[in-house]
């Protein structure tokens, strides 16, 4: 069904961006390359693309039947997603349940501190700046939203925290973090864009609190595409597991 991808629009570190014979759509294809420390940090790792897309495409269609607005239309391979097109806002959001991570090296937390409520941060999408900390005066005076837009971004995260961390934590995985990016449709709705994946969320194991997402590579640990794996078998029901050949 590749033959829907039409120019190329968008590459970024981990997936492609493509035009399709739909105005209204695009198809990401999700490559099996993986970055950290601002891209310092690179490698390729086989089956990485399908899995992240795979666990991707599973949590929009929970988030979705929650009523949060998602980008995903449908997965037509193992790595490729037809999706909405969107103006995206160039935010990453990022909400944290629990102290870890660069939250322990800027700030006087302990470690594994339970955070309640949820800690929400506001980064400026923009590789020439290294992605700086926004508070809400700067997003405002940037015109990157307004703040109603920053009061209903907040909102939409937090119930996408919600969802994700009770239908996580009955798979035996604790939601640490994660990482979102919204967009607007073409009728100025905001709408959950980009990816959830091993690569943008901190997965951990409720008993163990071992590592099934990005951390094993950041400290250059083997069993990368082994954790994403994991998560894989544990989000997937049994259905899913057969159209996709996820033993």
């Amino acid at each position: 069904m590749t033959d829907v991808k039409k120019e190329l629009l968008y590459t970024g570190k981990a997936k492609n961006v493509y035009k399709t014979e739909n105005d209204d759509e695009v198809l990401i294809e999700f490559r099996d390359d993986i970055t950290a420390l601002d891209g310092g940090k690179k490698d390729t790792l086989s089956k990485k693309g399908a899995y992240n897309a795979l666990i991707s495409s599973k949590f929009f269609k929970i988030l979705e039947d929650e009523g949060i607005l998602t980008q995903f239309v449908k997965l037509i391979n193992e790595n490729e997603m037809i999706a909405k097109s969107l103006d995206m806002i160039p935010l990453e959001v990022i909400c944290r349940n629990i102290a870890t991570g660069s939250l322990l090296r800027k700030y006087p937390f302990h470690k594994n501190q339970h955070l309640q409520p949820p800690v929400l941060q506001f980064d400026y999408k923009n590789d020439v700046y290294h992605d700086p900390m926004l508070n809400d005066s700067i997003i405002i005076a940037l015109k990157i939203a307004t703040e109603e837009q920053l009061q209903q971004i907040r909102q939409i995260t937090l119930k996408i925290n919600k969802v994700l961390s009770e239908f996580l934590y009955e798979r035996g995985l604790i939601l640490v973090d994660f990482k979102v990016e919204f967009g607007f449709d073409k009728d100025g709705n905001i709408v959950l864009g980009d990816e959830i994946s091993p690569d943008t969320t901190r997965l951990w194991d409720s008993e163990t609190h071992k590592n099934f997402d990005k951390d094993i590579f950041r400290k250059g640990e083997e069993g990368v595409v082994d954790a994403y794996e994991v998560v894989v078998n544990l989000v997937l029901n049994d259905e899913e597991k057969q159209k996709w050949n996820i033993d």
